[in-house]
């Protein structure tokens, strides 16, 4: 009985980060307007169906790849130049986009009056995400 609670709370709790991940996704995607960004970016304004279409499958597609544990067989170099030339257009594509929408802290920061503490926040930001990243890393994949 036990062990069956300690699997529907495990259950649980996946399918809660999960939905929390995905809605970060969806936030960041809707928030920042990045596919009419990156339409903009790839003057192909009347493509951005595709663009939506391509994130939506792709997401589809790598789930199933990674539940479902499909292997390629591919040579492994061409495998990597492929998906290497794919991560690398969504990448560049994507911070192409950013750096046009992120002008978001400086104008929240004037927003809440606390301009003259940007370099604070943006440090904080900083050095939040690198501990975080450190304590994951080191606590628990070890």
């Amino acid at each position: 009985m036990i062990e069956l609670a300690t699997n529907l709370f495990i259950a649980i709790l996946g399918l809660a980060g999960g939905l929390a991940v995905g809605s970060g996704l969806v936030a960041l995607l809707i928030v920042f307007d990045l596919i009419p960004r990156l339409a903009q970016l790839a003057r192909a304004y009347r493509m951005s169906k595709w663009f939506e279409t391509a994130i939506v499958s792709g997401s589809l597609y790598w789930t199933f790849a990674d539940f479902m544990d499909w292997k390629f067989s591919l040579q492994s170099l061409s495998l990597i130049s492929i998906i290497g030339l794919f991560d690398g257009l969504f990448v560049g594509m994507l911070a192409a986009a950013l750096t046009e929408v992120m002008n978001v802290l400086p104008i929240l920061a004037k927003r809440m009056k606390l301009s003259k503490f940007i370099a604070s926040l943006v440090m904080a930001m900083v050095l939040g995400k690198t501990l975080g990243s450190l304590f994951d890393w080191l606590v628990f994949q070890w």
